[in-house]
């Protein structure tokens, strides 16, 4: 029951924190409606895994610099995403039909597996607390696991819904000014951790 709790609000916390992958879902859901903000979404369900085994291995066995120069890339991959948001934000302020769908999903797993976020998480926090509870009983890892992802993806595909309701009644120009104001978030998050690496 720990476990579960545990990772029930590390999931939350993580969930609402606002990072490049949350402003990609806000963006996604303005740009496409709410299947794309899903789709993003759901991306650290499939790229967690080999982040969270690589994690393990990277611990011991990636020098400094190279931790820092996949940091740096990370960031520079978004902030590109958040440039062409921004250089078509014209376009996709007027179409509501959903299109975009293949690249939704991709979008979300290249900033997903590029942010440092995931990785420190589970370098620092998830990884030992899923290897100590898995050693304990694996139910209690499981609980850990279930608990987690049910959160982080769920808030972000609530976040996609309320985003989708509201933006039907936006205005062109309105979903214009948002679909910027998303882009540059994700910029900012971009500079933030390239700089921060």
């Amino acid at each position: 029951m720990t476990e579960l709790l545990l990772g029930i609000g590390l999931g939350l916390s993580a969930g609402i924190s606002p990072g490049p992958l949350q402003a990609l879902v806000v963006t996604s859901t303005l740009r496409s409606g709410f299947g794309a903000g899903v789709r993003v979404a759901i991306a650290p369900l499939l790229t967690d895994t080999p982040i969270v085994a690589a994690s393990v291995l990277a611990i011991s066995s990636l020098p400094e610099s190279w931790v820092r120069g996949i940091a740096i890339a990370g960031g520079l991959a978004i902030v590109a995403m958040g440039g062409w948001e921004i250089i078509h934000a014209r376009a996709n302020a007027n179409r509501t039909d959903g299109s975009g769908r293949s690249g939704d999903m991709l979008k979300g797993a290249i900033v997903n597996l590029l942010n440092p976020h995931p990785w420190i998480f589970w370098i620092g926090v998830g990884a030992p607390t899923l290897v100590t509870a898995w050693r304990d009983a694996p139910g209690r890892g499981l609980a850990f696991l279930i608990g987690f992802y049910t959160l982080i993806v769920g808030t972000k595909i609530a976040l996609a819904a309320m985003i989708a309701a509201g933006g039907k009644r936006l205005s062109p120009e309105a979903r214009y000014r948002m679909l910027i104001a998303s882009g540059a978030l994700l910029v900012g998050f971009g500079v933030f951790l390239a700089v921060r690496a």
